[in-house]
């Protein structure tokens, strides 16, 4: 598979919107990202977006795998790009956030060694028009998760 760079006329929205579903906040930061995807015939079945936070952050504003491709090894692929990416540009540390009702994708980020170091609390209640549910639990507080780069995946 291969991972190639998006550009603006192409953006997967129906693929960004499985990870975050509102389209007003993808606006809010997918023109400023490093986007990229795999590509299969004329759509996309994994991508991700890479927003510079500093000069040495920098964030995965969003990362998703197309349904019928997921739990095939295509999101830790996706990661391992992300971090070669951010390493090439000379970031030192890797964000990510992700919501307290997002059971497994909590689970799947300390498992690829991300840590906890915060909490933005009422972000989605703040930011989101509605509410998201997910595992029967109102998502209203971003759980905020950071990885240096130098260790691998």
């Amino acid at each position: 598979m291969t991972i190639q760079p998006i550009y603006s006329k192409s953006i997967p929205y129906p693929l960004l919107l499985l990870a975050d579903p509102y389209i007003d906040m993808i606006n809010s930061y997918v023109h400023e990202s490093f986007l990229y995807g795999i590509p299969v015939g004329n759509d996309y079945i994994g991508v991700y977006a890479l927003y510079p936070i500093d000069e040495t952050a920098v964030e995965i504003k969003n990362i998703a795998v197309r349904e019928d491709h997921q739990q095939k090894g295509i999101g830790k692929l996706l990661l391992h790009h992300a971090f070669s990416e951010a390493k090439k540009r000379g970031f030192h540390e890797v964000i990510i956030g992700t919501g307290n009702s997002s059971i497994s994708q909590l689970q799947w980020y300390q498992k690829q060694g991300f840590e906890v170091i915060g909490l933005k609390k009422n972000f989605f209640t703040e930011h989101y028009k509605e509410p998201i549910f997910e595992n029967g639990i109102q998502c209203k507080h971003m759980i905020v998760l950071s990885k240096p780069i130098q260790d691998s995946l």
